[in-house]
């Protein structure tokens, strides 16, 4: 299971992520008090998805040996405040040799990237104070 640590010290609102093996920074922008030292959270969820379906992406190209030479993948996040609800606009370009039936099978395949699959489906969070 996935297990990361948030660390914030005296610097607003310098965050430090860590995993087993990697290190980020996560800050808030200047116009809000932070100091633009790395992504924001919101800007880290939208960034999950964006990975997730080029990876997915090319894992299934390479599986199929088909020539898709770079998947991009713009990611618009933004929260609906009349709806109250959370939007993600995805938008994603293939480029590389790539006939229009891969290119729709490929579009399938970005909804099945598991990051999608998460935020599509509920979400239970637990919090507890150590």
């Amino acid at each position: 299971m996935p297990r990361i640590t948030a660390t914030i010290g005296h610097q607003n609102y310098k965050t430090e992520i860590t995993t087993e093996t990697n290190i980020l920074i996560a800050d808030e922008p200047k116009e809000v008090g932070g100091q633009g030292l790395g992504f924001a959270p919101r800007e880290l969820l939208a960034s999950s998805l964006g990975a997730c379906t080029a990876i997915t992406l090319k894992m299934y190209a390479n599986r199929k040996g088909w020539n898709l030479e770079e998947a991009k993948v713009d990611v618009e996040f933004r929260w609906d405040k009349e709806n109250l609800k959370s939007v993600m606009e995805r938008k994603v370009e293939l480029i590389g040799d790539l006939d229009e039936e891969q290119k729709a099978r490929l579009l399938v395949i970005a909804n099945s990237c598991p990051v999608h699959k998460i935020l599509s489906n509920p979400i239970e969070i637990s919090t507890v104070l150590e």
